[in-house]
């Protein structure tokens, strides 16, 4: 079986795949300060919940945006795996042109949205990733990385407007029952969540008139859900993209 795993500024999500089929799944905290014997601890204590051997992984594949953690991940994955991980970086196969300025800037987990994005669902395609920041991706009908756009996440966004406030509470990001807030925390809901997709509505609308043609828009991370409910432009919901990239990614290299 094959291991991978996207580490992100504030999650590790992880997938464990048996062909195109998926064993298991985690998500844990990405943790600076943790060693490679906590996060092997971690690792193993998963595994066994999952009734899953460690024994069963033949490879392992990362995609990481958090380098300072890379090297404690590599180790954890020799001495509790036994395996040599691979990390999606330049020179490694991929089948997607990437014509950026400087194709060594893309982050891995964004190269690993266009190769599942193209592969899975076609192109053209545009894929937004709702995480820590929220990332878009545009890929031509020929599997080509045209470029896209990253802006501050929503919970990002919501931290730093509180941060920066002496008197805004903090809330929970949920929808609020209309746009016009009858009080402070609605107003900050309203504020933060309906502005955030009409962000994602314009540029979404914006990269299709430069692509000069309609196409697929796959939505993937953690508030992904709650943003497609007001956003019918998304056509499809892939909580898992990112791994699923991994997975291809893996089998062009191994």
């Amino acid at each position: 079986m094959i291991l991978t795993m996207d580490i992100g500024n504030t999650n590790i999500k992880t997938a464990l795949f048996d062909g195109e089929r998926m064993a298991a799944y985690w998500r844990i905290s990405t943790n600076r300060t943790m060693t490679s014997d906590e996060y092997g601890i971690l690792m193993s204590n998963l595994f066994t919940l999952n009734h899953i051997s460690m024994n069963s992984v033949t490879g392992i594949v990362i995609s990481s945006v958090v380098p300072t953690i890379n090297f404690t991940i590599e180790h954890m994955c020799m001495d509790y795996i036994g395996r040599q991980p691979m990390f999606v970086a330049p020179g490694i196969k991929t089948g997607i042109h990437i014509k950026y300025d400087n194709p060594k800037e893309l982050g891995s987990d964004r190269i690993a949205n266009a190769v599942a994005a193209y592969e899975l669902y076609g192109g053209p395609c545009i894929y937004i990733d709702f995480g820590t920041a929220t990332s878009f991706g545009v890929v031509s009908p020929k599997g080509e990385f045209l470029g896209g756009a990253i802006c501050p996440g929503l919970k990002v966004t919501a931290d730093a407007l509180v941060d920066r406030t002496a008197k805004l509470p903090r809330f929970e990001l949920v929808k609020p029952a209309s746009v016009i807030g009858k009080n402070t925390i609605a107003n900050l809901q309203s504020g933060i969540l309906y502005g955030h997709i009409g962000l994602v509505k314009y540029l979404i609308k914006r990269m299709k008139e430069e692509l000069g043609s309609d196409c697929k828009v796959i939505a993937t991370g953690g508030m992904s859900v709650l943003i497609r409910e007001e956003c019918p432009e998304i056509n499809v919901l892939d909580g898992l993209l990112t791994l699923k990239g991994l997975r291809l990614i893996y089998d062009k290299n191994a």
